[in-house]
């Protein structure tokens, strides 16, 4: 039987076969998926914001509350664990848009799409390939990673389950 592995929100776990990540609640949040295939190590991030580099507000004090710093740490804690980077690839789930005004407003209220963003540019940048997304929308997510296969179960009440 696997490990479940709870992960909260602005947090990241990383483990290895057998295991599986879960965390609940992804709204405009992202959960951030990477595994390597070869070693079975898997690491979930649930982020809440696009980029620590704010000028206002926070002041970065979580680092797992980012894309940016998130991706990092996930990445160099699954290399900790034997996990080899050019093996790793990424799925991602989340995203969504929340509020209705959301959709019509000003970016700053799109927390959501720029959370996508910010993630696909980060794992860009890293040059861990994104394999599959399910991004956007109006609904929430819950996701499991599990680390037999690094099969990514998206959860929602409205559409059921699926797996990416």
């Amino acid at each position: 039987m696997p490990e479940l592995v709870k992960v909260a929100m602005a947090d990241l776990k990383v483990a290895r076969d057998p295991a599986v990540l879960i965390t609940i609640g992804l709204g405009s949040c992202i959960g951030i998926a990477l595994y390597d295939p070869v070693v079975k190590v898997g690491g979930l991030a649930h982020i809440m914001l696009p980029t620590s580099k704010r000028t206002t507000g926070d002041n970065g004090s979580n680092p797992m509350k980012y894309a940016d710093t998130g991706i990092e740490m996930t990445l160099r804690k699954m290399i900790t664990m034997s996990a080899v980077k050019r093996r790793i690839t990424a799925k991602i789930a989340g995203g969504a848009h929340m509020f209705s005004c959301a959709k019509e407003t000003s970016s700053f209220l799109k927390i959501g799409e720029n959370n996508a963003a910010a993630v696909k540019e980060k794992l860009t940048q890293e040059g861990i390939k994104l394999l599959s997304s399910d991004t956007g929308k109006d609904y929430g997510r819950t996701v499991e990673l599990h680390t037999k296969d690094g099969s990514y179960v998206i959860k929602t009440i409205a559409k059921g389950s699926k797996v990416i």
